[in-house]
């Protein structure tokens, strides 16, 4: 659904302004370079979620009130996703990318924005079955603490069983996904084990720095949320973190062609949105 722009002067692009900043000076929570498009829709379903009639009034309450904290971010978060997401990806990373991952002793790969953790199961269940996964550590992060929580469970509705199922197939799977689950009242609940190897933490592209020297950075329909500027300072840590001939993963709608860091990066399997870090940018630039 398309949501009118809000004119710039007008009192609700001035009560988002100011509601964005309280939460940022208040709370350490920088959405300010988020797209306007997706804020003006967000910062709306936190105000009905929370019963106020302007955003103003959700502002007052945000200042004095910490316990509303945990339901603006999640109103301000999307944690829209599933297992194996766009599964020519999946494949490209099954086909492409593992035989050069597999030449380093071991690994580190970094899920940014990994929401309620479908796409890191997602690559645990591949690098299990590609003999990577025990000498593999994995980073899952994200801004919204209720949903690292439920990345953490790892536990989702048995009717999205079918589309995870397919998926899953579709991205190469060399066995059957039910080998990676138990199922039980209506939920799904992922091998514990697949998570064994994973660092679950809060870490926001907006305001933190790199954390760790990574191979592979996975980071899908993440940046489609951000502005330019936001995007570029994303884009920017990635390539801080990725090592020398890493990889990086982005969303079927994302590029890094337009950014300041694409001399960083040379594409990979451009298609399906996988890039890879450059050994020598300079060099590059010199030719």
């Amino acid at each position: 659904m398309s949501v009118a722009p809000v004119p710039a002067g007008s009192a609700e692009a001035v009560e988002l302004d100011l509601f964005l900043e309280a939460l940022h000076r208040r709370w350490h929570y920088d959405f300010r370079s988020y797209s306007r498009a997706s804020l003006i829709r967000r910062a709306d379903l936190a105000r009905e979620r929370l019963g106020c009639a302007t955003l103003s009034d959700l502002q007052g309450r945000l200042l004095r009130d910490a316990t509303i904290l945990p339901d603006v971010i999640d109103a301000m978060t999307v944690q829209v996703s599933e297992l194996f997401r766009d599964p020519g990806y999946y494949l490209a990373l099954r086909r492409e990318v593992i035989p050069h991952l597999r030449t380093f002793p071991s690994l580190k790969v970094w899920v940014a924005g990994c929401a309620d953790g479908e796409e890191l199961y997602s690559l645990a269940i591949l690098f299990r079955e590609e003999g990577l996964f025990d000498r593999t550590i994995f980073y899952a992060t994200e801004i919204n603490r209720r949903a690292l929580a439920r990345a953490e469970a790892g536990v989702y509705a048995i009717d999205r069983l079918p589309a995870f199922s397919q998926n899953y197939q579709k991205a190469g799977g060399t066995g059957t996904l039910a080998d990676h689950y138990t199922a039980a009242y209506g939920r799904v609940a992922f091998d514990r084990g697949l998570r064994d190897r994973t660092v679950f933490t809060e870490h926001n592209l907006a305001t933190d720095q790199v954390f760790s020297e990574v191979h592979l950075i996975s980071c899908r329909n993440v940046l489609i949320y951000f502005d330019s500027t936001l995007q570029d300072r994303a884009l920017g840590l990635f390539a801080e973190a990725l090592t020398r001939g890493g990889f990086l993963g982005l969303g079927s709608h994302e590029t890094l062609r337009f950014s300041p860091h694409a001399g960083c990066f040379a594409p990979f399997d451009e298609p399906v949105r996988i890039w890879r870090r450059i050994p020598n940018p300079e060099a590059v630039h010199a030719q």
